[in-house]
């Protein structure tokens, strides 16, 4: 139940007390409700997976059907073995599906329903029930579909009814195995029924959904239950006897093969017990034999009960790394922490030893979709809660790079995805190296690895590396119709792209200077400065033909130094917001506005701060972006927006806005999450935000802000120890919510932001609140680092800054207790 504290104090004491009971009874695993976000553009996976787990088993619907399932009221065309989540765009994956059918009318195979447009049958509502390693649903059928999953084999259950809803119907379970996808993309495929088992084995060619190339994905179809009566293969709408069948894009009906619908099928008499067949379908990128050795090694004795009870052991083991004391706050709080908890971990995803490409003894992880999403927090959640899995991940991306010779931006499918923006695989990799995540990573491949991405422009920029490299270096921004002959790609972003590209130089300086490769650093370090040459100091910005009072933005400019003008709201909820898309035409920012990417500067903030007019006017300039509708929290490029306050010494108001945009953005209802949760970026948000430590990725550099609880503990991964983060006067309802004093392990603790050893190390920071705002962590000395100019250097919105002059990073080597140390 969602009461609102605001209903009155007796409302507030029930609303507690009722919450405190549920705590002392429920785990965090009770409180995961895979369901959030699974309308409205969430696209969310609720099916059944492991942590980063190959095989997700879930229900497919004829509609919004990104992540395979939407909480509305669409039809289940199958149930599928594989999916990605969160994802914009086209569907992903969902290969292969499965549909169970309790009989054929008048006992004739062709009166089944074969199309994915016959056999799409409704729901009943308020059949699902989804947790974490399960998922069930019931048909208007009246047949109840469960699953659950190993690493790399789907378990499915299905339950018949005795009489069928179908008329002149007896039960006589059918099941039949589809070639295709979600995005019917399919090419060649092919399908076998072995006569004396019953098992279906086959294989099928696909599109990616957000990239260039195909893949090719392999099945192995068991069932267990029932005896089987009869089986075959199925063509359009029609089914025959014969036990192979080969589909190839022109042939027969000179029609793209992913129009015709193809597959096989197992009919069985009546079940044995308790109407129920069983299916096994294990998955592989290398063959049908190794996705049924898969399915043999993973599930070999069809126990339902036993796969799903060890998921929720798998899944309990993960969250149990996380304690909270809640304090008594809202169950919806609750829900929405835990629930973003667990959609962190679903994606990427560990594809080691299915890789069809090369050999290699480095684990092999997929579904990095997209790391322009999930560099900001995805990755920096994972270091904290699961260092090993982060490690294993930063070792697969530099094996692409060793076996492909371009770290990914995007990748899908064992396919090259799109870039978004800059070659953000660096952050990662830099985030990993302060973060202490080296076990087994080659750092001179690494480095080696980031240096091509600075130097050296690939063939299509469009699916790796960076474009405009050339005007990169020479002028020192990417021009709006740049001239690019070095390689190809889509010639817009240019201010998007600037910005970011800009941020993994600096990563590469930073890694450069703990390298010893000094020259270099002061290479990177002065193009991290050219996002200043994309600022043109006197454009104005109206809404609705009123002056907002703010001048300075970064504009498109063109090679030969002029200006060009993009209106600073288009592309925000304001203006056309959905015209900077990748496919919408040629604007110069990337799902944004000119407002959002003028404050994305996360290594030199204290340069941005004084370049908009010193830390007053700086401060409400961002509260503009947040409460005049310009900044839309539902696509990642405005998480850092939050918390950006603490670099002009305000902590309190990064609190603030935390609180308005958690619940009312980021709750528990289906509709929970405000945008695409790209394979967990809105989940890893709202728990690093309610955990009290959002990092500026990329450095070693965490903001703090008051747990939405009474304390957090996180137990690392790697040294064993327990980091807390304990509010003291913890106020349930939200209102005291600014830090009045803090103390590290006892010690006075004034800074506004943490670094990575904390976690490593472990210990207690204490936050005492209040209800106003105080002088904690205001002072200069207080704010995270940051770069400055010096020199020579100046910073003039018409020449641009001097991209040459060096320039400074240093982030204080600090103790446990927050002390210098020399």
């Amino acid at each position: 139940m969602n009461i609102s504290w605001k209903k009155g104090l007796s409302v507030v004491c029930w609303s507690i007390a009722l919450s405190t009971a549920n705590a002392q009874r429920k785990t965090p695993f009770d409180y995961v409700d895979p369901l959030i976000g699974t309308i409205n553009g969430g696209h969310v996976f609720p099916g059944a997976t492991l942590p980063f787990g190959m095989a997700k088993a879930g229900p497919d619907v004829n509609g919004e059907n990104q992540g395979g399932f939407a909480s509305d009221n669409s039809s289940i065309i199958g149930f599928s073995h594989m999916h990605d989540s969160g994802t914009g765009g086209s569907p992903s994956l969902g290969n292969f599906p499965i549909f169970p059918q309790a009989g054929c009318p008048n006992d004739d195979i062709n009166n089944c329903n074969f199309t994915y447009w016959d056999r799409q049958t409704p729901r009943i509502n308020g059949t699902v029930k989804a947790s974490p390693g399960y998922f069930a649903i019931t048909l208007a059928s009246q047949v109840r579909a469960e699953m659950t999953v190993t690493n790399r084999t789907a378990l499915y259950r299905f339950t018949f009814p005795d009489i069928s809803v179908t008329p002149n119907t007896t039960l006589s379970p059918l099941i039949l195995v589809d070639l295709a996808d979600l995005p019917k993309t399919r090419s060649d495929g092919n399908i076998t029924i072995h006569s004396r088992t019953g098992r279906i084995t086959g294989s099928g060619t696909f599109l990616p959904s957000f990239g260039l190339g195909t893949y090719t994905s392999y099945f192995c179809a068991d069932f267990d239950g029932a005896e089987m009566r009869d089986a075959g293969v199925f063509a359009n709408s029609r089914a025959g006897k014969a036990k192979k069948l080969m589909v190839t894009t022109g042939t027969v009906d000179k029609k793209p093969s992913n129009l015709r619908p193809a597959g096989g099928w197992v009919q069985f008499r009546a079940p044995k017990r308790n109407n129920q067949v069983l299916a096994r379908v294990g998955m592989s990128w290398v063959s049908e034999a190794q996705a049924c050795r898969n399915a043999e090694k993973e599930i070999p004795d069809f126990d339902f009960n036993g796969v799903h009870e060890a998921a929720v052991e798998v899944w309990k083991e993960k969250l149990d790394v996380i304690k909270i004391e809640d304090g008594g706050v809202s169950e919806v709080l609750l829900r929405a922490f835990w629930s973003g908890i667990y959609r962190s971990m679903i994606s990427p995803q560990d594809y080691t030893g299915e890789n069809p490409f090369w050999k290699s003894n480095e684990p092999y992880y997929d579904s990095f979709y997209c790391i322009w999403d999930s560099f900001r927090s995805i990755h920096p959640l994972i270091t904290l809660i699961d260092p090993h899995s982060q490690t294993l991940m930063v070792r697969a991306l530099l094996d692409i790079y060793r076996h492909e010779g371009k770290l990914p931006d995007c990748r899908m499918s064992f396919c090259k995805g799109f870039t978004q923006g800059g070659s953000n695989a660096d952050v990662v990799i830099a985030d990993a190296y302060f973060k202490k995540i080296t076990a087994g990573i080659d750092w001179k491949l690494a480095y080696e690895a980031l240096i091509s991405d600075a130097e050296i422009e690939p063939p299509n920029w469009d699916i790796e590396g960076r474009g405009g490299l050339e005007s990169w270096k020479t002028l020192g921004y990417i021009p709006t119709e740049n001239l690019d002959l070095l390689g190809v790609g889509t010639e817009t972003r240019s201010i998007s792209r600037t910005v970011e590209y800009a941020y993994n130089d600096f990563c590469i300086a930073l890694l450069a200077k703990e390298f010893g490769h000094l020259d270099d650093y002061h290479k990177y370090l002065g193009r991290s400065g050219n996002w200043i040459n994309m600022y043109k100091a006197d454009q104005t910005s109206f809404i609705n033909g009123k002056d907002t009072g703010f001048v300075g933005f970064l504009q498109p400019r063109y090679m030969n130094g002029t200006w060009g003008y993009q209106d600073p709201i288009y592309c925000s909820p304001l203006l056309e917001f959905d015209q900077c898309y990748l496919n919408s035409g040629g604007h110069e920012t990337y799902e944004g506005s000119c407002w959002l990417y003028t404050f994305f500067v996360p290594g030199d903030m204290a340069t941005l701060v004084k370049t908009l007019g010193g830390p007053d006017t700086f401060v409400k300039r961002l509260d503009f972006l947040h409460e005049s509708g310009v900044l839309y929290i539902g696509d990642e490029q405005g998480f850092l927006k939050v918390f950006l306050y603490h670099y002009a010494g305000r902590p309190a108001l990064s609190a603030t806005r935390a609180h308005f945009y958690i619940p009312s953005q980021f709750n528990d209802s289906i509709n929970g999450i405000p945008g695409n949760d790209d394979s967990g970026a809105m989940g890893s948000f709202e728990a690093l935000t309610m955990m009290g430590i959002f990092p500026n990725a990329g450095q070693d550099v965490y903001f703090i802000t008051p747990p939405f609880f009474e304390s957090v503990s996180i137990r690392n991964g790697q040294t064993g120890k327990t980091a807390t983060i304990r509010n003291k006067n913890f106020d349930p309802t939200g209102k005291a919510v600014y830090i009045q004093s803090a103390t590290l392990n006892g010690k006075p603790y004034m800074r506004n932001w943490l670094q990575h050893a904390f976690f490593l190390e472990g210990g207690t920071l204490e936050l005492t609140l209040g209800a106003t705002e105080s002088k904690w962590g205001t002072r200069l000395e207080d704010l995270p680092p940051s770069l400055g100019p010096f020199g020579n250097g100046t910073i003039n919105g018409t020449t641009g800054y001097n991209s040459t002059v060096h320039r400074r990073w240093e982030i204080p080597r600090l103790d446990v207790h927050g002390s210098l140390v020399s």
